[in-house]
């Protein structure tokens, strides 16, 4: 069963999204998994799609470019009008990392890298 019309990863690390691409296949929670290794062209992205049509970012912090906070600042601004669910998926295990993301309405959980299949049916399971 397809809940997400799409998924997004954003990480600057290419291997990370190839590992959780495949992951996120195995579930089979949408056919359409997106891979971004700048946030900017996630956020160029989002901006082509309807705005009904419902995303999981998986959202890494620690990235050049643009980081994942200021990716949350300009998602809250531009797209105030979405239903997107984001993840923020994190090697960073500073609870002052976990404190700012409350801050941000629109996360919805942050979770340790790396992904396990686990951790997605876990967030799977609450959007149901």
């Amino acid at each position: 069963m397809i809940h997400f019309d799409a998924i997004f990863l954003v990480d600057d690390d290419p291997i990370n999204n190839l590992i959780n691409n495949r992951l996120l296949n195995k579930v089979k929670v949408t056919e359409q998994i997106e891979e971004f290794l700048e946030g900017q062209f996630a956020i160029d992205r989002i901006s082509e799609l309807p705005v009904d049509h419902k995303i999981l970012i998986f959202l890494d912090i620690n990235m050049p470019v643009m980081n994942g906070w200021e990716f949350l600042e300009i998602y809250q601004e531009r797209f105030i009008e979405r239903n997107d669910k984001i993840i923020i998926l994190s090697s960073s295990i500073d609870f002052q990392d976990r404190q700012k993301a409350q801050e941000f309405s629109i996360v919805s959980d942050f979770l340790e890298k790396p992904l396990t299949l686990d951790k997605i049916q876990n967030q799977i399971d609450k959007y149901q």
